[in-house]
């Protein structure tokens, strides 16, 4: 079995900083990709940033690049999404996508069960 858990969510004013955590724990071989992606009420989940683990190579959405960084701590098993400037329209449910290997089923990805983020004066 795989877990994973987000943390790091809350309330903050717009122009304000959140640093999100990524955990995975259980059967992993390894970790290959983990991507954040958010999804407000009514709309659909969007990408907001992903790593490639191995080469810590990473992609952002247009809406959130030069604010946003995403990071990884391998001997954790842990990702980062650092938020700064964070405006109203980036709240949302953030999620945590691991494409991951996983002993007899091989590659596999497993869903976070998300963190709140609620950006508002």
């Amino acid at each position: 079995q795989v877990q994973v858990v987000e943390s790091g969510g809350g309330l903050v004013q717009p122009g304000g900083s959140l640093k999100l955590s990524c955990a995975a724990s259980g059967s992993i071989l390894s970790i290959l990709n983990v991507g954040w992606y958010r999804q407000a009420p009514g709309n659909e989940r969007e990408l907001v940033a992903a790593i490639t683990v191995s080469s810590g190579s990473t992609n952002y959405a247009d809406s959130v690049k030069g604010r946003c960084t995403i990071s990884r701590d391998n001997a954790k098993n842990t990702v980062y999404l650092q938020m700064n400037n964070l405006k109203p329209e980036d709240t949302a449910v953030y999620y945590c996508n691991i494409d991951l290997l996983v002993p007899r089923s091989g590659r596999y990805n497993a869903w976070g069960q998300g963190t709140q983020v609620t950006v508002s004066s």
